[in-house]
């Protein structure tokens, strides 16, 4: 939103940690239905700068076709959701991080599997890549550590604006994306 002509922008407030009363609910980690047999298991842990758990993020996660998750970490940063793998037309996770000390939210994807020709991680620096790659992690299971910061930082998408990141969220996509980020500025 652009603010009035002479207006300064409202500066953003740092979040939380507020979450773990309100926003997780129960079975927000479930996106596939119970007993499904191609159901899949992605589970990692979220860690700060210096590679400490963050006991207290937010992932939500949508994914095209499938729908919308939800989960807190616990006390060592670990999170887990049992979702369908993607489709190979779009063989990601979206993900938005929130955590205490952020002052907005951070996007990302988890690309599980055969990531093919995907424009964006095509477009991802080749050192980087693995940052947005989910390893396999036993049978139907896959890893994914956030870092929100250090020399493992997590590629963060950057978008034009806020309504850009709305309009991804409406159209279970991540939406138009302006450039690849990272959580420092």
């Amino acid at each position: 939103m652009t603010p009035p002509p002479g207006l300064p922008p409202t500066p953003s407030q740092t979040l939380g940690p507020f979450f773990g009363h309100a926003l997780p609910y129960e079975g927000g980690g479930d996106i596939a239905p119970a007993g499904h047999p191609e159901a899949i298991t992605v589970h990692g842990h979220v860690r700060d700068g210096n590679g400490d758990p963050v006991p207290d993020a937010l992932l939500e996660f949508w994914q095209p076709g499938t729908g919308f998750g939800r989960v807190a970490t616990g006390p060592d940063g670990r999170w887990s959701l049992r979702t369908l793998p993607p489709a190979a037309t779009r063989p990601y996770l979206s993900v938005c991080v929130l955590a205490r000390g952020l002052t907005h939210h951070l996007f990302t994807r988890v690309y599980v599997g055969e990531a093919g020709d995907d424009a964006l991680l095509s477009a991802v620096p080749r050192e980087r890549r693995p940052t947005l790659l989910a390893r396999p992690d036993g049978e139907r299971a896959y890893r994914f550590d956030i870092h929100l910061q250090g020399e493992k930082e997590t590629v963060f998408l950057d978008f034009d604006d806020a309504a850009d990141a709305a309009d991804a969220a409406d159209a279970d996509d991540i939406g138009d994306i302006s450039g690849i980020g990272d959580s420092s500025g």
